[in-house]
């Protein structure tokens, strides 16, 4: 988390609103700054997606580096700027004359002239009976995360694409048996198919779905159910792990940005939204690819874009021709 003498209070009006603090986010901050732009970020966490992974091999500058030490490397290069902090979530946007009112989860409104939304995705559910009462209880939506809590255990991972091949990869290290149960055949890239093959104690479930999480207090037992034979088996786990896909963080722009069939806000190449001012950058939008490098370079897009635009307002001075 963003350190304790980061400012937390946001004068006046600033520059820009960024609403996230994951790669896109972070980097918009940056290039804000550089711009010598007043910024604040409002985010409930620090890092998104990226400090749930456990092993990133494939972002410039690094051969191998840990979800954690990327997201700290993120962090501390913002912390060398002004920017003020918000931990609270956001509930809307709203606009007022030719500014914006960024309204916090806890009441809280934010005063900007531009605001880019770099709010990320989060863990889609399974939607089961015992669900929500068993989260924290040994069901998971982040094996990075809660993986260790599990050693020596047997476990399950639900799903079929990168992030469940690859978290029942990292549990295999940890876990005493770990099941992999998917509705069809994997979806993951071959290479991360590659590594999951020959581990002796991969269990893997085709064409099964989940019925239901067992268990009282704690995880108990996994409940699941063949597609084409309708039978039902319950796998003796502790823990079970979520990765069936993310959902967009959009429900606070719903009616005022435009958003595509999957809830993704839709941008141009300039990181625009269909409302002037308002900027969207990272997994949030419907940018094709879905990567760390790639977020981290819609985010510059996105400041460079909110500066420029800034640049247009009639009411704009500024002795700063810019960095």
């Amino acid at each position: 988390m963003f350190a304790l003498d980061m400012p937390s209070e946001v004068e006046g009006t600033v520059d820009s609103c960024i609403i996230g603090a994951g790669p896109a986010g972070m980097t918009a901050a940056v290039y804000l700054a550089r711009k010598k732009r007043s910024a604040a970020i409002v985010t409930k966490d620090v890092g998104g997606q990226v400090a749930w992974t456990l092993g990133i091999e494939n972002y410039m500058g690094y051969q191998y580096v840990t979800g954690r030490e990327l997201t700290a490397k993120f962090e501390e290069q913002v912390r060398q700027f002004p920017v003020a902090v918000v931990t609270d979530g956001v509930s809307a946007i709203r606009t007022a004359d030719d500014t914006f009112k960024v309204v916090t989860e806890g009441g809280r409104e934010i005063s900007a002239r531009t605001v880019i939304v770099a709010s990320g995705k989060r863990p889609q559910e399974l939607g089961l009976p015992n669900e929500k009462r068993l989260i924290g209880r040994g069901l998971s939506y982040c094996a990075t995360c809660d993986g260790p809590l599990f050693a020596n255990q047997d476990v399950a991972i639900v799903g079929g694409g990168n992030s469940a091949v690859q978290a029942a990869i990292e549990m295999s290290q940890v876990a005493s048996k770990v099941y992999i149960v998917s509705r069809s055949p994997w979806r993951a890239d071959e290479v991360v198919c590659d590594k999951a093959d020959g581990l002796k104690n991969l269990d893997r479930r085709l064409g099964y779905e989940v019925v239901d999480v067992l268990g009282d207090k704690t995880v108990e037992g996994l409940r699941i159910r063949g597609r084409s034979s309708g039978k039902e088996e319950t796998l003796a786990v502790k823990g079970v792990f979520v990765e069936i896909g993310l959902l967009p963080n959009t429900d606070f722009v719903k009616g005022l940005l435009d958003l595509n069939e999957l809830g993704e806000i839709k941008v141009n190449c300039r990181c625009e939204t269909n409302l002037p001012g308002i900027f969207a950058a990272g997994d949030v939008t419907d940018v094709h690819e879905k990567q760390i490098v790639v977020a981290a370079g819609e985010g510059a897009k996105a400041a460079l874009s909110a500066h420029e635009y800034l640049l247009r307002r009639p009411s704009f001075k500024t002795d700063d021709p810019g960095i």
